[in-house]
Order: structure tokens, then sequence, then C-alpha cells
């Protein structure tokens, strides 16, 4: 649905901290589906556990936020884009379940819990090979620039 180009429209994030690489599945103000392909030269390998590589927890958190932000981002009007951001606010209920490899693909699902005005609460949860690697609730704002 939207590639890496298209979410760097709506984030504000670039290399090496924008952390999707395509929205797959989305209904609008409902839910999102999202992916990160995790590569052994991304830089963070260098110095979390260079012998024995893991994606770190909370680069996988930042990226599941980052996914729910395209969710949110999608309430705004065309013409208010460029004029908007999207705030990561909390985290609740964080848990790891399993370890990110090099090579993995982290898959991102996240759906409304409840959607406020410019508030948004998430129920977001991360996988690899349909096992979940991380689950949370994660609360957004939109705001002005």
């Amino acid at each position: 649905m939207f590639d890496v180009v298209q979410i760097q429209k709506m984030l504000p994030h670039r290399y090496p901290f924008l952390l999707v690489d395509r929205v797959t599945n989305m209904k609008e103000g409902e839910n999102i589906e999202a992916y990160l392909n995790i590569s052994i030269t991304n830089q963070v390998f260098q110095g979390h556990f260079p012998n024995h590589p893991i994606y770190p927890g909370v680069l996988i958190i930042e990226g599941l936020a980052q996914a729910g932000g395209v969710l949110a981002f999608q309430s705004v009007p065309k013409e208010e884009v460029e004029d908007k951001v999207v705030y990561f606010m909390s985290i609740d209920k964080a848990k790891f379940r399993n370890p990110v490899r090099p090579g993995d693909r982290l898959v991102y699902k996240l759906s409304v819990i409840k959607q406020r005005g410019k508030i948004w609460q998430l129920d977001a949860k991360a996988y690899v090979d349909e096992n979940i690697v991380a689950e949370a609730e994660l609360k957004a704002m939109i705001m002005d620039k």
C-alpha cells in the first residue's frame, strides 16, 4: 500500500531511524500491517552483541510506533499533511518474547484500541514468521509542527 518513499512523506524519520520499509495492509482508522527487513549490514549489529547479533527491543517498539504513526496520519486531511507530525506519547504493557536476528522480516501489526480527537491508543504486536517477538500498548498524538 505504501512503499518507503511514501512513508517518508508522512514520517520525519530517515536512515538509520526510519524503521518501516513497507505498509502491506491497512484499514483506515482500524488497523495496519507493515514490515522491516532486518539486515546484517544494519549499523546496530556492530555494537549490539556483535558475536551474537540480536536486534534491540527498543528499536522494535520504535518501529511499531512508526507504523502506528502512519495509521494515525491517515486521518489528517491531505492539504494539512506537511503541517502535521505524529508524536509518540507512551508505552504500556511492553513485553519481549523472542529474539530478532539478521535475515528476519519483522512484521508490525497494530489495531486501534481507542481514538479520541488527535490521540490514538494502539495494540501493537511484532512478529517474525508468525511468532510474536514483542508487544505493547502505544499512545500517539497528531500535532502541528
